[in-house]
């Protein structure tokens, strides 16, 4: 753990400035709004180490591949979201010098993110090389209100200077973008143009053609009088902007208040780009600066109203789920189809901005149940819009007849990954797809979806086992070769049982939901079958996969065995390693890793975790003794997964303490790596450990049932849960549980299994000992 920041309920605080962390303040600082987002770069200059970073979702750049050793079935491109022109940069310059942290002196310094308004805070002293000082305060928003706006700030009063201070508000489109397979630049410049009243940069990325223009104009205050003047233009071939400025005595403040507007060819015209961003820019100032905030913050209102979990007697704790809920939120709004989350968000340049399986594990059932079925919706549809690329991907391996693989990195649909063992064996995200589906159709009470567009996604995936999967004659089943399960410090193993329980589970659903379309939607099966070519005798190699798939155990414990081979490696536990010697995956050779008997995460536990109701408590709690002391937690999914377990199986300390390693993972950087952004997608865990694990919730019958627990810190906490276009209120206490049903008609529920109705007309309170 790397604790550098305030505890605040809140707000995310640094009280000093710290240059050897500053790559891992800017993650944390990070701000987005759905649209774009940015890292926490200083809008001045910083001449020291930092990864400035900027980007705009749906905006990709077809990066070639490289790799020392290609196989087929290799993509020859990576889609990437770019490092994208550099729209926050404002230069400070005084008569001869500019300001520079990584130069001038810092006399005190604090940054803030206030996640209950979505704004970022700086406030600083500073001394220059010639012993001017200067107080600074800056305020950074991204519109959530209106998401083409970037509004920011920047104030400077003089605390001994006297003379002329200079702001250069710019866009730049020379950037770098440091994860690029070959060092090139990503952005061609189509125009660059400065007025007196705006400054624009329109831009394309090379080789797909997406489009960005970034326009920009502004306001200049001394003290607190606009000032009317004349700016001197900056154009260059990649960089336009104002130089503006006064003179100022000791005790005078200026500000800049810079209004930049985006638009992107995911949502404009080519041709109206400029025209677009422009008038945006223009309007954005004519509202001025307080509307404009006042619009974000109310958007931010409402979000909190309905997805905050209060944590009373734990600021960490509070701290921790607000800040997973807030970044979460500014990642993603749901409202298009065509855009899902990268397991960084807009916070750092890992992963290419691409989508993982994460997406389905973590996010569908956190925005299913904290925010809205639509939101959940979007991304299941973003998957099945991306339907025939999966099957391109799986005749790229030798797949036949409709079968899909979805890829394992992905912005488009194509596979963006080239490390085989990853990239051809960890197959199980197929399945992971297949679930997601189902915990739509099931927590929402709606068949439209998975009748719609789900059966068409999963025929296809069932499709692919059928052809996956061997017959082995020495063990008279269907085993599953050659695959990486989650716990990617296992590769090219056999029979991996999350694989090969998963696998089952996902051609059993099928099934069962083919019945109910047949028997009961009659019309949409027929179209079902007409368009994906789909025939019942498919089923019957389908059902004989269930029948007769090999899942490895070892009785006489009375566990699951992990994969082929796993009870003959030493079976040492994670206390056994030098705390020195942590992460291993920083410390200790691949093949070391592979020969070790440590789990990155568990795939045991997290088969038992999403298919809990297939186990009884015993076989969870020997399963979870044994596996949980092996895992280092290296993987972001996995402290949540292990909370929720340890939750229902009664060890509230353990469950506790690995909720706090999932809600501040990257607050405490556990995993030494918050340089290079943070784990969004898995945030949503920290909420799922509190009502999947605290709480206890679950859907039995189609019937809410809670078996609350609480930490002995806490004194109670609280959530909305949204259950089939209802929204409960839940607040657990160490001696009552209440529940307010806010919005919807009637519903059962169950607290340690006494079933109660929950209406609108009055509060049900359940007095109990937790």
């Amino acid at each position: 753990m790397k604790r550098f920041l305030k505890t605040d309920e809140w707000n995310i605080i640094e009280e000093s400035f710290h240059a050897d962390q500053q790559r891992a303040s800017e993650s944390i600082f990070s701000l987005g709004n759905g649209r774009f987002g940015q890292r926490g770069n200083f809008e001045e200059t910083y001449s020291s180490d930092s990864l400035q970073g900027s980007y705009v979702a749906g905006i990709t750049f077809l990066d070639r591949t490289r790799v020392g050793w290609w196989k087929n079935g290799y993509p020859r491109f990576f889609s990437r979201i770019p490092n994208a022109p550099n729209w926050s940069g404002i230069y400070l310059r005084l008569i001869d010098e500019e300001l520079d942290l990584a130069q001038w002196d810092v006399e005190s310094f604090e940054r803030k993110l206030d996640m209950k308004e979505g704004i970022s805070y700086r406030d600083f002293e500073v001394i220059s090389q010639k012993g001017n000082a200067l107080k600074v305060h800056v305020e950074h928003i991204n519109s959530m209100a209106n998401q083409n706006l970037c509004l920011i700030k920047y104030s400077v009063t003089s605390l001994n200077y006297e003379g002329k201070i200079s702001f250069v508000p710019y866009i730049n489109g020379d950037v770098k973008h440091e994860s690029a397979n070959f060092d090139e630049k990503m952005w061609n410049i189509l125009r660059a143009e400065t007025s007196n009243e705006h400054a624009y940069l329109w831009t394309q990325t090379k080789r797909e053609d997406a489009q960005l223009c970034s326009a920009m104009t502004y306001q200049l205050f001394k003290n607190s009088k606009e000032l009317n003047i004349s700016p001197i233009k900056v154009e260059k071939e990649k960089l336009v902007g104002f130089s503006a400025g006064a003179d100022v005595k000791p005790g005078e403040r200026l500000t800049l208040i810079k209004y930049t507007a985006l638009t992107s060819s995911l949502y404009y015209d080519r041709q109206q780009l400029v025209e677009q961003s422009i008038a945006e820019s223009k309007e954005a100032k004519r509202k001025g600066w307080d509307q404009l905030t006042e619009e974000h913050k109310s958007v931010w209102k409402q979000i909190w109203t309905e997805t905050d979990v209060v944590i009373d007697g734990d600021p960490e704790a509070q701290q921790g789920i607000r800040f997973n809920i807030f970044q979460l939120m500014q990642s993603y709004r749901g409202d298009d189809s065509r855009l899902n989350i990268g397991s960084k968000g807009f916070t750092g340049e890992k992963y290419g901005g691409n989508t993982q399986w994460n997406s389905e594990l973590c996010c569908v059932p956190f925005f299913l149940l904290a925010s809205s079925e639509e939101t959940a919706r979007n991304l299941l549809l973003y998957r099945y819009n991306q339907l025939p690329k999966a099957i391109e991907n799986a005749a790229k391996l030798g797949f036949k007849e409709g079968a899909a693989l979805y890829p394992m990195v992905t912005l488009n649909g194509d596979e963006c990954h080239n490390e085989w063992e990853i990239t051809f064996e960890e197959i199980h995200r197929n399945n992971i797809i297949a679930h997601a589906i189902v915990q739509y159709t099931v927590m929402s009470g709606k068949i439209d979806f998975i009748l719609d567009y789900g059966l068409e996604m999963m025929i296809a995936i069932c499709r692919f086992w059928s052809q996956r999967v061997s017959y082995s004659q020495p063990k008279q089943k269907y085993v599953i070769l050659g695959v990486t399960g989650p716990n990617e410090y296992e590769n090219n193993v056999d029979n991996n049982w999350y694989t090969n329980y998963s696998c089952v589970q996902t051609l059993k659903a099928t099934m069962q939901y083919l019945n109910i379309a047949a028997r009961e939607y009659p019309g949409k099966y027929s179209g079902i079958c007409q368009k994906t070519s789909f025939k019942i005798e498919e089923t019957a190699h389908w059902q004989q996969i269930v029948e007769q798939m090999y899942l490895p155990e070892e009785k006489e414990l009375g566990i699951i065995v992990q994969q082929d081979g796993y009870l003959d490696k030493e079976l040492n536990v994670v206390a056994d390693i030098p705390t020195e010697e942590r992460p291993i995956n920083q410390h200790w050779s691949w093949d070391r890793i592979l020969r070790s008997c440590y789990i990155k995460q568990s795939d045991v536990l997290l088969g038992i975790y999403l298919y809990h109701a297939h186990f009884d408590p015993e076989t969870i709690r020997r399963n979870f003794q044994f596996y949980e002391p092996r895992t280092l937690h290296e993987s972001s999914l996995s402290p949540y997964v292990h909370s929720i377990l340890a939750s229902r199986i009664g060890d509230i300390e353990k469950a506790y303490r690995l909720f706090l390693h999932a809600t501040r993972l990257d607050l405490d950087d556990y995993n030494n790596e918050l340089d290079q952004g943070l784990h969004i997608t898995s945030m949503a865990g920290g909420w799922l450990a509190i009502v999947q694990g605290f709480a206890g919730m679950h859907i039995i019958n189609d019937m809410l049932c809670f078996h609350p627990v609480i930490p002995e810190k806490w004194n109670r906490y609280q959530f909305n849960l949204n259950f089939r276009e209802r929204t409960l209120q839940v607040t657990i206490e160490k001696t009552a549980v209440k529940i307010v049903l806010l919005k919807g008609e009637m519903l059962n529920i169950q607290v340690n299994k006494v079933v109660y109705d929950v209406s609108k007309e009055k509060e049900l309170t359940i007095f109990t000992s937790l």
